[in-house]
């Protein structure tokens, strides 16, 4: 893997960058997040873009798609992009209608996107299936998490298409990775925001940011993050494999846990304040760290993957 990106990875991340300036950012998340909404707005521009179909090229890959999922985690676009651009294509070449919620079999919780979705992936055992979904079918449930979530009707197991032997597997492996890279991409932006907040914020006539003890622990945060990111980007690279994804998953969710609980100190009272824009990165980090079992739950993916299950 070469640790540049490419002429074409540039000039589409530039592009996504640029749609993103104008159809999300922190003001346009929380006015959806007031009414429990989706971007549709945001999804419409980035299918039409192509940017959900870019795993599927003939010269992109996962790598381009999770630098573009990344790119919206990070600008606070209220999308299941996500799920569209990381998952699905590793489950079936056909287009599937947006928004995509992902789904464990059986689950009673809340459910990222599932209010908003027309096509719900289940994770079932040993099969994945697909759902196609009505408006109205999801319970929308009220939620701090900066996603619109919703209650899916019970048995959906035995609703859909399956899709085939394996499917559980790369689901599985490939909702780590979305679920690593999206919380990479809200991590960037809660990190930056709390530094240029440190920067400008002044105790006993200096910048806060400029205290050894204030800038050791943001070195930490960034150390913790690169880590985070070369292990999604070496993941969505080679193919997804079920270590790799945990490796990312259990490594990107335990770096999120630490960001969360520095950027927020650092940052003081006003972190902790609706006012204060770092709650629109940091509080999806705490949803992201629940799906399927959280750091836990990926670690044991992790030694089971490595030396197989005891």
């Amino acid at each position: 893997m070469d640790f540049e990106l490419n002429d074409d990875q540039r000039a589409i991340l530039e592009a996504v960058k640029g749609l993103l300036a104008r159809h999300a950012g922190a003001a346009r998340a929380v006015e959806l997040q007031a009414k429990g909404g989706y971007d549709f707005d945001l999804d419409q521009a980035l299918g039409d873009a192509g940017f959900a179909d870019v795993a599927r090229g003939e010269v992109t890959g996962g790598l381009e798609a999770a630098l573009i999922v990344e790119a919206v985690a990070k600008a606070a676009g209220v999308s299941a992009i996500g799920a569209a651009a990381l998952v699905a294509p590793i489950l079936t070449d056909e287009s599937l209608p947006t928004p995509i919620a992902l789904v464990h079999a059986g689950g009673a919780g809340p459910i990222r996107f599932a209010a908003h979705a027309r096509t719900l992936l289940v994770l079932g055992d040993e099969e994945a299936r697909v759902v196609e979904f009505e408006a109205g079918e999801a319970t929308p449930v009220a939620s701090n998490f900066g996603y619109p979530m919703g209650c899916a009707p019970p048995g959906l197991e035995r609703r859909g298409r399956g899709l085939g032997a394996g499917s559980a597997e790369r689901m599985r492996s490939g909702w780590r990775l979305c679920l690593a890279v999206e919380a990479l991409g809200r991590m960037e932006a809660a990190l930056e925001y709390t530094v240029a907040y440190l920067k400008q914020r002044r105790q006993f006539g200096r910048a806060i940011a400029s205290f050894q003890a204030v800038q050791h622990r943001l070195a930490e945060c960034a150390i913790a993050l690169e880590g985070s990111r070369w292990l999604c980007y070496e993941t969505a690279y080679k193919g997804v494999s079920e270590e790799a994804a945990a490796t990312s998953a259990s490594y990107t969710m335990a770096a999120a846990a630490q960001l969360f609980a520095e950027t927020h100190q650092l940052s003081g009272a006003i972190g902790f304040t609706r006012e204060h824009d770092l709650h629109v990165w940091t509080m999806g980090l705490q949803a992201l760290r629940l799906e399927l079992d959280g750091v836990s739950g990926h670690r044991r993916a992790l030694v089971e993957a490595r030396w197989g299950a005891g």
